[in-house]
């Protein structure tokens, strides 16, 4: 890890009782819920961590609790350093304070996320569905979405098949 991520790293669990991990040469800091907003607010001011470059969400039901990782991406341009904070959010709560007051670019992509996994951002100024209908129901990047498919019709099921599809009758 470069010398300067680990000052910043070593803070960060100080402030924020963060955990960390390096993987492939990037860091992974781990930060609770309520500490996202004053940690984001810390390597924007202090560390000229100014551009939130990527936000996004995994879903890892039903291996691993808590369920999704909020991902935020921080990049230092002047000092040429990149930093992943990670927020654990339990299947039970999905509930995240807003960045959108640190970061302008958050907007779009915590209604993203919310539309996508149905992660709620607290204090959000436009909490409206960004990708799907408003009533739609459901959030499609979730684990347990049920896929819509139809199987694909082949020769050696053709008849199988073509029994099940409603065709217009004469």
């Amino acid at each position: 890890m470069d010398n300067r991520l680990e000052k910043i790293v070593k803070v960060l669990q100080e402030k924020a009782g963060a955990a960390y991990e390096e993987f492939r040469g990037e860091v992974h800091v781990f930060i609770a819920p309520g500490q996202i907003v004053d940690a984001l607010t810390f390597l924007r001011d202090e560390h000229q961590f100014s551009l939130l470059s990527a936000m996004t969400a995994v879903d890892y039901w039903p291996k691993q609790d808590p369920r999704f990782h909020v991902i935020y991406q921080l990049t230092s341009l002047t000092q040429n350093l990149s930093l992943q904070l990670r927020v654990p959010v339990s299947g039970g709560l999905l509930k995240l304070p807003t960045a959108t007051q640190v970061f302008q670019s958050a907007n779009w992509r915590e209604r993203e996320i919310f539309d996508m996994f149905g992660i709620e951002f607290e204090g959000h100024p436009d909490p409206r569905r960004i990708l799907m209908p408003d009533d739609w129901e459901g959030h499609p990047l979730r684990k347990d979405y049920p896929l819509g498919y139809e199987e694909p019709q082949f020769t050696f099921n053709f008849e199988e098949i073509d029994l099940r599809k409603p065709y217009a009758k004469e």
